[in-house]
């Protein structure tokens, strides 16, 4: 998960940002600040791999924040003013996104992040040190006991209202287990991916993908939701071989 860190004086504007990096199944919000000092702040106890910035705001502005971190992170600017984007683009930021801007245009900054943190290997130490300390097993609460699951084993799991189904394999029964998908997914390494608001599938389980279902054997299919194709798009463009 990408750790992001969202600040906007406008709460309208912040309210938006972080409905949409929570609609972005790689992204995860650590914090959302209502100005840069504020932000400045939390980063001074805390770590993010990139921070979705307003550029008009009071005090001190987004783009001189930037500037006075030290080691900033990566940099995605937002405003409502053009005039930003050349100056934006000479503090490195990844992109600039022009307001008022939609859910696919995010996606697109976000997928770029994730690009330049893949490609660049600029991975926080939070980041690495959220992968570093991920075992290879947790615990899952269903009926009245207490089942430990190998992370490698599960295949896919499904939501079912307030519950989880957890498909594992060479068992023909899930685990039923009271839990939301957002904390399942924090609690998941990076092979696994939500590709639909109902399903996430461990991506070394896929034997094909076909339109807009992925296949992990002749008897289980799982759809692709609209809102997760562009980011499964992407993972697979970085797997793909051939013309």
């Amino acid at each position: 998960m990408i750790r992001c860190l969202a600040i906007d004086d406008e709460p309208l504007a912040l309210k938006q940002l972080v409905a949409y990096i929570q609609k972005v199944p790689f992204l995860e919000l650590a914090a959302q600040c209502e100005s840069a000092l504020e932000a400045r702040s939390f980063l001074a106890n805390d770590t993010v791999d990139v921070i979705f910035c307003d550029i008009n705001m009071p005090d001190l502005n987004g783009m001189d924040f930037v500037k006075s971190l030290a080691a900033p992170p990566l940099v995605v600017f937002t405003t409502a003013y053009s005039e930003y984007a050349v100056e934006g683009f000479k503090v490195n930021a990844v992109d600039y996104l022009l307001k008022p801007f939609g859910l696919q245009d995010f996606q697109r900054a976000a997928n770029r992040v994730r690009e330049r943190l893949e490609v660049n290997g600029e991975k926080s130490e939070a980041r690495a040190e959220k992968t570093e300390s991920v075992d290879n097993n947790l615990f899952l609460k269903t009926d009245y006991r207490i089942v430990k699951v190998s992370i490698p084993d599960i295949r896919y799991i499904e939501a079912m209202s307030e519950y989880l189904k957890v498909w594992t394999e060479g068992e023909s029964k899930p685990i039923i287990t009271l839990l939301s998908m957002k904390k399942m997914e924090e609690r998941l390494p990076d092979y696994f991916m939500r590709i639909h608001r109902s399903y996430i599938v461990n991506l070394n389980k896929i034997q094909e993908v076909n339109k807009n279902r992925v296949i992990l054997d002749a008897d289980t299919y799982l759809p692709i939701g609209d809102l997760y194709k562009e980011a499964f798009q992407t993972y697979l463009n970085t797997k793909f071989l051939g013309k």
